[in-house]
Order: C-alpha cells, then structure tokens, then sequence
C-alpha cells in the first residue's frame, strides 16, 4: 500500500500567481525618482531637525516596505551610513575652522589656535566653539544628509534597467552611462559581501589591514569581468551606432542642447534671483525648454528603438508621485503655518518646533509605502519537486 498525496487540478491561473491571483508588478522608476526628487525638494528648505528626521523615518518607512531583492536594492543602509559621515565631517570642520564668536553664545570648548598668514585672512583655525555653531553646523550636515539619503532610497527602489527604457532616444548614450554609473555601488556591495562570505566559509582568520589585500584584489577582479560582459553585451546590441543621422544633424542636435540648457540655467538664476533682468526669468527658461525639446526631438531620430511591454503610468504611479510633489508644495508655500518654524532659531537659542502642516504633508509622502504595490514575491514550484502540504489529504492506493 502505497501513500501518496493528491495534487489540486492545476489551473491556467496558476501561472500567473498564487490563487487565481496575478503576480504583484513593481512600480515604474520613473515614479520613484520623482517622489525622491520631490521630497528632497521639501528637506532643501528646511533646517528644522524635527522635519528632517520625519523626512529620514519617511525614507526608511518606504524603502523597507517595497525595497526588491534585486543588487541594487540592497545599499540604502550605506547611503544612511554615507550621511551620517557626512553630518559628521560637516561639524568637524565648523570646530576647526572657527567663525566670531558673540557675547551671548554659549562656549563649549576652546582649540588651540593657529595664525595664519596674511593671504589666508578671513579664515581661521582654532579657537573657541560654541553651542550654537556646532548646532548650526549639524543642523546643515542634517539637511545635506536627507538630499543623500533621497537619492539613495530612488536608487534603492527603482530597477536602473527599467528606468533606461523610458528615456527619449537622443539621451540613450547619456541614459546607458548614467544607468552604468548608478549600478556600479551595489555592485560593489555585492561583490564585498559575497567575498566577505566566501572568506566567513574558507575560515580566514585575517581582520583589519590585513584581509584587506584578499578582500580588494577579488573584488577588483569582479568588476572587471562585469565590465567586460558589459561591453560585450553592449557592443552585440549595436550601442553607439549613429543610424541615418547626417552630420550636419548631429551638430544642430548638439547646439541645441546646449543653447537650451543655457536658457535653462539662465531662466532658472532669474527667478531665484530678484535683482536679475526681466527677460532672464520665466521667457529664457521658456525658450530653453523649447530648445531641449527640439535637440530631443531631433536627436531621437538617428535612435530608433522598441521596447516590450512597455512601462505606463498607473493609478499608483499617479499617486506615489502625488505624495512627494504635495509634500514639496507644502513646504514651498508657506500657508498655513509660520514660515520660521522651517528654520529654528539659535540666537537666542530655543528648542525647535514643529509645525503641523509641513509634518503632515511630510507624513503623507510617506503613504507611498501604501499606494505601491508590493514587492514581487517568489511564486513556490509545483509539480513533483513541490513541497508537500501537511495539510493536504492523503490518497490511499494500492
């Protein structure tokens, strides 16, 4: 008598997901830059630490709950490691490179002083450090290391290959150098922890300066045969080639980029800047926009590409981007709260506040890790190797 057990009828769906249900899709990248690129567009105004640690436990919130197992998904904690170097050297270099200190600044500690020479005036190394210099400092090191983090959790949630295929045909060079230069840190990761781990298993006893030389030299090998595959693929793809562009359309392309990225910069200095002239504003980044669009336009001739199943902008596209743009508006426009509580006051020196309508707007873009869709999950085998289910019936034959 033999004991076996009885498979459930399989079912055109299950190959499609588990249940009759489709398979989670990931989001498209394009909607992960922008929501990263939006909310470090809010953290840029503020120096409010409050706010920007919101903004930190927002980046974390996301990146935890739709983060891939993909390489590249893998690196946020070196990104969060990365700015808190960064908070770091910033109130480092404040203590050494002392500025005026004021009557009613609270002295922690004074350097020892070192003169300088006449040409180096203005500058000075030493001396005392106060209280509100050293919090100045953190509180600027805090907002540089939220931009850091913003594009760490971009590069952690969208798929780099993915992202190269929504790029208009004339940035394709510029988009596969871009993809290329983002991928090469996770890579790196990859390839230490991997290499890490081969050694945990060889039992290498080396730590230190010592395992350095047999952690460097195989990583190094790593990413040369990586580059290697990657010009190979590259070249059996036809990158590089110039189609049926002439050269007299390559070099119309050429300056219109650059005649539109100057209108650009230009247009972008006149509205920050009051005094600049009046045509300097909105008319030259009009005109510069038109020019980059019509380099695109006919840079993208000489590039002919397909792409298969296509990305397109959903509802939850639609709605993650939302999250971060509201959250960029809210701390841009200044209603309903007291534009003052975005930069906390140090002279005299008070505790920060925290004002409600940027929090919210803060907490919002953190509903993102709701409207996403989840991660993709390995859908489990089935046929003969499939694990059995304790749970499923038994068929009695004999």
């Amino acid at each position: 008598m033999t004991v076996t057990t009885a498979a459930p009828p399989r079912r055109p769906t299950d190959a499609i997901g588990i249940g009759g249900r489709r398979a989670p899709r990931t989001l498209h990248p394009a909607a992960w830059w922008a929501w990263a690129l939006a909310l470090a567009t809010a953290a840029s105004r503020t120096t409010n630490p409050l706010l920007l640690l919101l903004v930190l436990a927002v980046l974390g919130y996301v990146v935890t709950a739709r983060r891939t197992d993909a390489p590249w998904a893998r690196g946020f904690g070196y990104y969060l490691w990365l700015a808190l170097v960064v908070v770091a050297i910033r109130v480092l270099f404040r203590c050494v490179f002392a500025t005026g200190v004021t009557a009613s600044d609270h002295v922690m500690f004074t350097l020892p002083h070192i003169p300088t020479p006449a040409w180096y005036a203005g500058i000075e190394i030493g001396g005392p450090v106060s209280l509100e210099a050293v919090l100045s400092s953190a509180f600027d090191g805090l907002r540089l290391a939220c931009l850091i983090c913003c594009i760490g959790a971009a590069n952690t949630l969208a798929n780099p290959k993915r992202a190269l295929r929504v790029l208009p045909g004339a940035l394709y060079e510029l988009g596969v150098a871009v993809t290329v230069s983002v991928s090469v840190a996770p890579q790196l990761v990859q390839s230490v922890q991997r290499v890490a781990r081969a050694r945990r298993l060889r039992a290498g006893a080396g730590k230190g300066v010592r395992a350095l030389r047999g952690i460097v030299v195989p990583v190094l090998e790593d990413a040369l045969e990586r580059s290697l595959k990657l010009a190979a693929a590259m070249d059996s793809r036809g990158y590089g080639r110039s189609g049926t562009a002439t050269r007299g359309s390559r070099r119309a392309t050429g300056a219109l980029m650059l005649l539109g990225m100057a209108g650009l910069c230009a247009g972008a200095y006149g509205l920050l800047d009051g005094t600049a002239p009046g045509f300097l504003g909105l008319p030259a980044l009009l005109v510069g926009a038109a020019l980059c669009c019509g380099g695109l336009a006919l840079g993208g001739r000489r590039v002919r590409r397909t792409s298969y199943r296509p990305d397109r902008f959903r509802a939850a596209e639609w709605g993650v981007t939302g999250c971060g743009v509201l959250a960029a508006a809210t701390l841009f426009g200044t209603v309903g709260y007291d534009p003052t509580d975005l930069v906390p006051s140090l002279h005299p020196l008070s505790w920060p506040a925290l004002p409600a309508v940027p929090a919210v707007a803060v907490l919002l873009a953190g509903a993102a890790g709701l409207i996403a869709p989840p991660q993709d999950r390995p859908v489990p085998p089935t046929g003969p190797m499939a694990p059995v289910d304790k749970h499923q019936p038994a068929e009695v034959t004999q």
